[in-house]
């Protein structure tokens, strides 16, 4: 017999249908088409990352939740992670449902079978706890509205029982770490608010609540919530959120607010419900985006990187064999230009790189850094001895571009590549000008005389080619 629930074949049926939301599925849609069409708010032109909606039976809620829906129906999106809180089974880290489907009475949503490998590879305290999901209306109470928003989407659906601060930064990491550069993921976060209280002191609770979540303070919404200052039944969904975005580089709208009694007409004990999106903020990724429009990589990606560089050189120098990988974030699988640079205490002991991309990002950094450590021709090839001594940093560049003058180059910021004819090439990379201290003419001059075999003015001359590119640079220490 199986579980409340749940069916052999790992389709998960509705707990709350009938309860929270009409089981007719004629009934249901048209109650989450008057909510969309009710919501005082256009579809934003800003592409929605990250959703917070409200979980009460959909006659109190569902006023509010279609304002963040409406909000998002621009996007176009192919997985769709939801995360709600645990009502009514208490554990560690998440809970993340693996394969199958999830039943309501408009149809059933597919799991996001790699999507859920993925996250769940990355931590220990990422799990399934079928129980967690046998009674629990937070996360269910979402889907029909996101059945009837988007279109070919898959769900990744995460429950979190108790968390700790810790096990937010560990969700918002191996969220960022998994969507990688996708555009095509939308979080949905599932909360309410304060409960009864009357509806001043909600009021003013959740006023507080809402301007943390504006700001992005995450660990000041988590020890609000500890002190009972707010409160927020999904506070650990939310906190992740907010590190989640905050690492994105993403703003926060709130758009709804209301409380039970706004339904009821009951203001003494009520029930407070918000609606919020966060999308990027482009004033401050203006900084974050090269000329050429490559994404800049996250913390996550640089560690695997760095990760890849140093199993790989450790395991060539110490048996000879080239290690294979296997990366599924699309980023890692672009085609990018990259270097890799090792330093023995502090003093470079080799350096070798593609200016453009040859296959994937993570394979070029596989074979860079066994031939920054064994074919760098000033260097002796590294030894088994020196392993323990040795630093690792990576050089991804963009893709050159020409520059008319020597004027249009910033040092510390662009590297050069200088060259004339076939035979005299050479570059350099942004952080040897800052690293050196030279000025933009030493710079240029040591680059044509010691790297491309050029008279030192030669950069000067207008047969001479300069290009230049950007780099994201991160090394080891960083971490």
């Amino acid at each position: 017999m199986c579980a409340k629930g749940f069916t052999q074949d790992n389709i998960k049926r509705p707990n709350v249908s009938g309860q929270f939301y009409s089981s007719n599925p004629k009934k249901l849609s048209q109650n989450i088409d008057n909510f969309l069409n009710k919501a005082d708010i256009s579809p934003l032109a800003e592409h929605v990352e990250v959703l917070i909606a409200p979980h009460a039976g959909y006659v109190y809620s569902g006023g509010v939740a279609a304002y963040g829906y409406k909000a998002a129906s621009k996007g176009e999106y192919k997985t769709i992670v939801v995360i709600a809180p645990s009502h009514f089974v208490g554990f560690d880290g998440a809970s993340i449902w693996p394969e199958g489907s999830f039943e309501t009475p408009l149809g059933s949503v597919e799991v996001d079978q790699d999507f859920t490998d993925n996250i769940s590879a990355r931590d220990a305290n990422f799990k399934f706890i079928k129980e967690a999901f046998s009674r629990e209306h937070a996360l269910e109470v979402q889907i029909p509205f996101i059945q009837k928003t988007f279109k070919d989407f898959k769900i990744v659906p995460i429950l979190m029982g108790r968390p700790n601060f810790k096990t937010c930064q560990e969700l918002a990491l191996a969220l960022d770490g998994a969507i990688g550069n996708r555009d095509d993921v939308l979080i949905v976060i599932s909360t309410d608010m304060s409960h009864y209280h009357d509806a001043t002191t909600a009021g003013k609770m959740d006023k507080m609540a809402m301007a943390l979540v504006q700001n992005l303070e995450a660990e000041a919404l988590w020890q609000g919530c500890q002190q009972k200052k707010v409160e927020l039944c999904g506070f650990g969904p939310v906190a992740t959120a907010l590190l989640y975005a905050k690492k994105r580089g993403l703003v926060s709208k709130i758009l709804k607010y209301a409380d039970s009694g706004d339904v009821t007409g009951d203001k003494s004990a009520v029930v407070g419900y918000f609606s919020a999106v966060f999308y990027p903020d482009e004033k401050k990724n203006e900084k974050k985006i090269l000329k050429d429009k490559t994404v800049v990589l996250n913390d996550a990606q640089k560690k695997r990187l760095l990760e890849i560089a140093k199993e790989t050189m450790t395991t060539y120098i110490k048996t000879g064999k080239k290690l294979d990988f296997k990366e599924a974030d699309p980023r890692l699988n672009l085609e990018e230009g990259a270097f890799v640079t090792i330093y023995k205490n502090g003093n470079l002991r080799g350096c070798i790189g593609n200016i453009l991309g040859r296959g994937p990002l993570y394979k070029t950094i596989r074979d860079m850094a066994i031939a920054s450590s064994t074919q760098d021709p000033r260097f002796s090839p590294v030894g088994t001895s020196e392993l323990k001594d040795l630093e690792i940093e990576i050089s991804v560049l963009s893709k050159p571009w020409k520059v008319n003058s020597a004027d249009e180059i910033v040092i510390g910021t662009h590297g050069v590549i200088v060259s004339k004819g076939l035979f005299h090439k050479g570059l350099f990379l942004p952080q040897v000008g800052t690293e050196q201290g030279w000025t933009k003419e030493q710079f240029l001059s040591v680059l044509c005389t010691q790297k491309a075999g050029l008279p030192a003015d030669a950069w000067k001359d207008p047969s001479v080619t300069l290009e230049v590119f950007t780099a994201q640079v991160f090394s080891e220490k960083d971490f």
